[in-house]
């Protein structure tokens, strides 16, 4: 027996993995943001370490509808549970580097007929039969092949928590984008309804114009037309408003019916996320470590195919205890027991192998591919959104003078029509382009607010590689 146990054990501790070992392939990565040259955001602001990245807009309606997500986001649910698949074929996988054991048990009872020897008279003989088999098989992991598995499938649980990670700050952002979006609109329902009253204003001059006989009936009509225009466009903006704060409210996971955001001055404070340098966004990306993980995952596969060129080593041991009587089943005089040991090896396969390892190695370089691509990407999104906050500041700039210069024309207009050296259409031409320009103002607000948001969300949010569970977690024991 142990001329075969010593030489396996000895091959099992001299086990060698076989495939490539992982190293990180290098990612194009810039020294500097580009747009962020020569500009100094306002007001550069990052969250605190004990806050979440929200907290920078100051809105505890936004805090408490962002602290929902967790709980009731169904969308977060179902990552969190692919996460919890991933980590159980981890389980799955390191199981099969330990033996399996198992056990058969009988009991047989029977009757049999011996003659007695008296007058050829038979007796009934009553038999009992006991018989338990324990065995035990293991298969040793001596080139590596569980092993590799288990990286691989490890790798793939910290991608799908990275995945998780990613998902979170999705939902975060959107609802956030969500949420000032509704409160832009509030903005510009109040706009709206001042315009109306000032309208309604214009349209009782008018009125009073006509009656005096120095105004035109088409001015009546033309105040008229301009106050329902905006009305019309007042009722608008309730419909918008209503989708967004439905989105908000599947986002907490509640029905619509369920959420109801009362409308409150906004602060128009635009705050940008300080972007750091870009060799620290590799760190800061869940879905950048998501790709390096899959990327991790697809080399160990390659060790995986290779570890098929090699013979699998089976040991088996088996024992059988056979009594009648039940309290002396097991002792040694009712046993008997075998080990053996044995291998198999593939002689011939018509390139099955060496295509299975083909297919490994592409697979891997399509990681690496999909790796480089996403941190390429994550490096456009930083610098669209840095232009953008740039460039719409400069926007909001001039805009806002614009505005006032509007607002003063209409009231110079209003003041020259009830004087009468100037048509009522020089009023309805002032009005318009103020409250255009007004919306226009609110507009760059919404796009400056939204280019925040995703600023945040293209440097990460505040996650970083640290915050994946490690590979010793996610294979302790249960």
């Amino acid at each position: 027996m142990w001329r075969i146990v010593v030489p396996a054990l000895g091959l099992a501790l001299v086990a060698c993995t076989v495939g490539p070992d992982y190293v990180k392939p290098p990612a194009p990565t810039p020294v500097a943001f580009k747009e962020l040259d020569g500009w100094k955001p306002a007001t550069p602001r990052e969250a605190a370490s004990d806050q979440d990245w929200w907290a920078i807009y100051h809105d505890p309606v936004l805090d408490n509808l962002e602290s929902q997500i967790d709980i009731s986001n169904q969308t977060l649910k179902a990552s969190e549970a692919a996460y919890r698949e991933a980590t159980a074929l981890v389980d799955e996988a390191r199981s099969q580097a330990f033996p399996t054991a198992a056990a058969a048990a009988s009991a047989q009872r029977s009757s049999l007929s011996a003659a007695s020897g008296r007058g050829g008279e038979s007796e009934r003989i009553i038999e009992n039969q006991f018989t338990v088999a324990p065995s035990v098989t293991w298969a040793p992991d001596i080139w590596g092949r569980i092993r590799r598995t288990v990286e691989s499938n490890v790798a793939n649980a910290q991608a799908s928590a990275a995945d998780l990670a990613a998902a979170r700050l999705l939902a975060e952002a959107t609802l956030a984008t969500d949420y000032l979006e509704l409160r832009v609109l509030d903005e510009e329902r109040t706009v709206l309804d001042n315009s109306v009253a000032a309208f309604q204003k214009s349209l009782d001059i008018t009125k009073n114009q006509y009656t005096a006989g120095v105004a035109a009936q088409t001015d009546v009509i033309t105040a008229e037309t301009e106050l329902e225009n905006t009305q019309a466009q007042l009722i608008n903006v309730g419909v918008q408003r209503a989708v967004f704060e439905h989105a908000i409210a599947v986002l907490t996971g509640k029905p619509p019916a369920e959420l109801t955001i009362t409308p409150v001055k906004m602060s128009r404070e635009i705050p940008v996320v300080p972007p750091g340098l870009p060799s620290t966004l590799l760190e800061r990306r869940p879905d950048i470590a998501a790709a390096e993980r899959t990327m991790q995952a697809g080399n160990a596969l390659i060790g995986v195919a290779i570890a098929a060129y090699y013979p699998d080593i089976e040991l088996t041991a088996s024992a059988n205890f056979t009594s009648t009587m039940l309290q002396n089943l097991l002792s040694l005089s009712n046993s008997a027991w075998s080990i053996a040991a044995s291998a198999n090896e593939t002689v011939f396969d018509a390139g099955l192998r060496s295509a299975q390892v083909a297919a490994a190695r592409a697979t891997y370089d399509e990681d690496v591919a999909n790796y480089r691509e996403t941190v390429l990407t994550a490096f456009q999104q930083v610098e669209d959104e840095l232009s953008t906050l740039r460039i719409l500041e400069q926007q909001a700039s001039v805009q806002d003078r614009a505005l006032q210069s509007a607002r003063l024309a209409v009231q110079l207009n209003l003041n020259q029509y009830q004087a009468g050296t100037v048509s009522y259409t020089n009023v309805v031409v002032a009005q318009t382009t103020a409250l255009n320009d007004e919306l226009t103002v609110l507009g760059i607000l919404e796009n400056r607010l939204v280019a925040s948001v995703a600023l945040v969300q293209a440097v990460g949010g505040g996650w970083n590689t640290s915050k994946l569970p490690p590979a010793t977690k996610i294979t302790a024991d249960p």
